[in-house]
């Protein structure tokens, strides 16, 4: 019988205060490795094996692919757990297949080597700047005309922390959420890897009809990254606010292509690295 693991897995602990030594019970995030296929035509191929929170792993797939350029809007016919004889069952629901509507597949070098990614980071290096410069042209600031409250960017961490469910059970799930200007809640997706919740956010979008998402902010529960910073761009989002601190290469890459990048949101405090304009 083929087990589906899901977002949290038991175990036992031994807990040591000062008071008392006891065993007890603790809830664990699962994470499990996820094998991305890609079919076109007659072609499959294998492009990411990525560990990641068992759960919206069909938006995951999804949100990876456009962030690689492999899919965009329009660009997927079908998607579902592997049936494939070199499938084992038991790998069967870490095993998801993405049909393209392209008639073959796409002539990418990400598409000439297998991606291994741990849940700590992203497939980094994959998209060049110039590939970025092609996908989506720089909005100059202050061309979209989007104004934000720092008052409603103060409130959106309390928001992300309410919305984790999983982070709450376990403590150990990072967390994308999307929201609009006035800071109502959209969407909010968990994962042990930032860059996964990101991509199953994206993926959500994507599989939805609403990209590219303009007037729209994004809150990483962690530091942002290149990575991070990369995905926003490509998704069209002008925003990404982060409660720890941005890389170097998070603030030239948002400097370039116009996104507002601020970090260190907490409490009533925030520092906003590049375009300042859009939060007044």
């Amino acid at each position: 019988m083929t087990v589906r693991k899901g977002p949290t897995t038991r175990t036992r602990v031994r807990e040591v205060t000062p008071e008392r030594v006891r065993e007890r019970r603790d809830d664990l995030a699962t994470e499990e490795p996820l094998e991305i296929r890609v079919q076109a035509g007659g072609e499959r191929r294998t492009l990411a094996i990525t560990m990641r929170t068992p759960g919206a792993d069909f938006e995951l797939a999804a949100g990876f692919l456009h962030g690689e350029g492999v899919a965009g809007p329009g660009g997927i016919a079908a998607i579902g757990y592997c049936t494939d004889e070199d499938v084992p069952p038991e790998a069967r629901y870490n095993t998801v297949t993405v049909r393209l509507e392209a008639a073959t597949l796409p002539d990418l070098p990400s598409l000439d080597r297998h991606f291994m990614t741990s849940s700590a980071c992203g497939v980094c290096g994959t998209a060049s700047i110039d590939a970025l410069r092609a996908r989506r042209p720089a909005v100059p600031p202050g061309a979209d005309g989007l104004k934000i409250a720092p008052a409603v960017l103060y409130e959106l961490p309390d928001r992300l922390r309410a919305a984790q469910s999983v982070f709450g059970k376990t403590g150990g799930l990072h967390a994308s959420g999307l929201f609009t200007p006035d800071g109502a809640q959209v969407a909010v997706r968990e994962d042990v890897g930032r860059h996964n919740a990101l991509d199953k956010l994206v993926g959500w979008a994507l599989l939805d009809g609403l990209l590219p998402l303009r007037d729209h902010v994004l809150l990483v529960s962690g530091r942002t990254s290149y990575e991070i910073v990369q995905k926003a761009v490509v998704a069209g989002i002008p925003v990404v606010c982060g409660v720890s601190a941005p890389s170097s290469l998070a603030v030239e890459l948002a400097r370039e292509f116009g996104l507002t990048l601020a970090g260190f949101l907490r409490g009533e405090r925030v520092n906003l690295y590049t375009c300042p304009e859009r939060i007044m």
